[in-house]
């Protein structure tokens, strides 16, 4: 059987609002862009969102679900197959946000989404992103602090944040450091990872004071 049509017309919609999004940010993109590029009309976003607030929410949605459940899949197994060991905690946050930045449906322009994310201060937006995806952050800094005994709460969650920039960054590909000629997608984003999480380990065990 295939996919119902209400089905494919939701997806249509949610990809042409990303590709926007990330082309003009939230503000500049109108409903009716929306509509246009995905080929169906107003009452189909009505029906289905309900307003463009609820579209953005659910552009984020429709990664971050796939990508926080990855992250604490992971984080599970680090935990039960390594305990105490920092670095396949780091893997466990890094990995399935770089794997997401390279995933050929997409991926790239919700980059770009979570960039304007951070360049418009869209606060119904970050207490959407709060409210679903706040317990993630908390997970990891459970599990980190149990790695790190000698570090304050505060200071840790200070390294954090310095983290998720950093991994925004290295998502967004907006580095120095290229694809080499001949090497692979997958290859390169290993190699980005690796650098990462010992980057990440490094500055996670500075001394606090």
């Amino acid at each position: 059987m295939g996919k119902p049509a209400h089905f494919s017309t939701k997806e249509r919609i949610l990809g042409a609002a990303e590709e926007l999004f990330a082309q003009h940010g939230f503000a500049g993109t109108s409903l009716r862009q929306v509509t246009g590029l995905a080929a169906v009309n107003i009452a189909a976003v009505n029906y289905h969102f309900g307003s463009k607030e609820n579209l953005v929410n659910e552009v984020f949605r429709r990664r971050m679900d796939v990508m926080t459940a990855q992250r604490l899949q992971q984080l599970e197994t680090a935990l039960h197959e390594q305990p105490g060991q920092l670095e396949p905690v780091l893997a466990a946050f890094i990995e399935p946000a770089l794997a997401l930045a390279q995933d050929r449906n997409g991926g790239t322009a919700f980059v770009r989404v979570i960039a304007r994310a951070y360049a418009e201060h869209n606060e119904s937006l970050r207490k959407f992103l709060s409210d679903h995806y706040g317990h993630v952050l908390r997970e990891f800094g459970k599990a980190l602090s149990a790695c790190l005994p000698g570090l304050d709460k505060e200071t840790l969650y200070w390294r954090l944040d310095f983290l998720a920039g950093a991994l925004t960054y290295a998502m967004s590909d907006f580095g120095l450091i290229k694809r080499p000629a001949g090497a692979s997608e997958s290859g390169h984003r290993v190699r980005a990872a690796r650098e990462l999480i010992r980057f990440a380990a490094a500055g996670l065990q500075a001394p606090a004071k």
